[in-house]
């Protein structure tokens, strides 16, 4: 998994909320750093699926000194049934199970949906992003939820936000209100 010594070097961020969206609280557990790096990239793009359980582990623990007790239905960032036919997989839904065995969460994997096939985010600046994500999710009816429940949406990295901006005031569009977001690093402090 990761040894002791790369463990210790992880620089997680102070406790509380990090940034707020739309009135929606947004925590962030580590800054993206060398560990945290190798860690994202080797379960998003080399297949090291078991590296899944690590990054739940260390959001759950996270997660857990904030003290929030609700009972969230978590809902991890999707990706498109392209890039998933690429990958085999979406490496947030196998976070997501994991962190929901940790937390005694409810899973609900399908009910968000990646409708627009997005160039990948990482070289493009924030202008480029909020045209490139606009209108890139929706909801899948079938897999409809409560709009009592309290959301929890995951994701691995956040830059500058407008993933999470867009899923928010989706949700929020749709009469979703309770919603709350856990990403596992950022690289630095976004505006």
């Amino acid at each position: 998994m990761i040894c002791t010594k790369c463990r210790r070097k992880i620089n997680y961020m102070p406790r509380g909320v990090f940034k707020e969206i739309y009135g929606c609280k947004i925590y962030v557990c580590t800054l993206y750093d060398e560990v945290i790096k190798k860690l994202i990239k080797d379960l998003k793009y080399h297949k090291k699926k078991y590296l899944a359980e690590l990054q739940a582990e260390i959001m759950y623990e996270y997660f857990s000194r904030l003290n929030l007790n609700e009972d969230f239905l978590v809902l991890s960032v999707p990706i498109h049934k392209n890039r998933r036919k690429e990958r085999k997989y979406n490496h947030m839904d196998l976070v997501a199970d994991e962190f929901c065995k940790l937390g005694g969460f409810r899973n609900n994997k399908k009910f968000l949906q990646r409708i627009k096939d997005t160039k990948k985010q990482y070289n493009l600046r924030k202008t480029e992003r909020i045209k490139n994500l606009k209108n890139a999710f929706g909801l899948n009816e079938k897999e409809a939820v409560a709009r009592k429940e309290k959301l929890l949406i995951i994701d691995d990295i956040t830059a500058t936000g407008i993933t999470l901006e867009e899923i928010i005031k989706l949700l929020k569009n749709n009469g979703y209100n309770d919603i709350t977001a856990l990403v596992l690093a950022t690289p630095d402090i976004w505006n």
